[in-house]
């Protein structure tokens, strides 16, 4: 990408697009999840992962919380590895680079750590997935929307030079 291989070439060009598209989805269902079971607040988080006695829910399981850690360690991973990688080609300075690659893949790690935390360690670390949260978040959608960006101009430059 950084030397404009991806210009010249309509099918990878194709390929990062709907990649691109799949990123936003996830953005998406993540944020609809989260905000599914919890708000922006301490005391939602502390409730979803330690029972609330008014609302009759108990508190998480281990087994349920690994399940989840599970799905999300690969799913994170994967999704931060593509984006970052691909960010890595982007126009940008390289300390630019080194603080999205820490935040993206240090938001998903603590956001997902986080939550055991809430449950076995302190309630108090509710912040913290609510802060991780919020940042992979941003991370991401900043990803997205500047590698799409940055696509989009490739292209256009392919299209007028042909």
């Amino acid at each position: 990408m950084q030397g404009g291989g991806f210009q010249n070439n309509p099918l990878m060009r194709l390929t990062l697009s709907w990649t691109l598209l799949f990123a936003g989805g996830l953005w998406f269902t993540n944020g609809a999840m989260y905000l599914k079971r919890m708000s922006l607040t301490p005391a939602s988080v502390q409730a979803y992962y330690l029972g609330d006695a008014e609302e009759y829910s108990q508190p998480r399981s281990a087994a349920s919380m690994l399940e989840v850690s599970h799905a999300h360690l690969a799913t994170m991973g994967v999704m931060i590895l593509l984006l970052t990688h691909l960010a890595i080609f982007a126009p940008w300075e390289d300390r630019a680079k080194r603080w999205i690659i820490g935040l993206g893949f240090g938001s998903a790690f603590l956001g997902e750590a986080s939550g055991w935390l809430v449950r076995f360690v302190s309630p108090s670390f509710a912040v913290l997935k609510i802060a991780c949260f919020l940042t992979f978040q941003a991370v991401l959608a900043l990803l997205i929307v500047v590698l799409a960006t940055f696509l989009y101009k490739a292209g256009r430059g392919h299209h007028r030079r042909a």
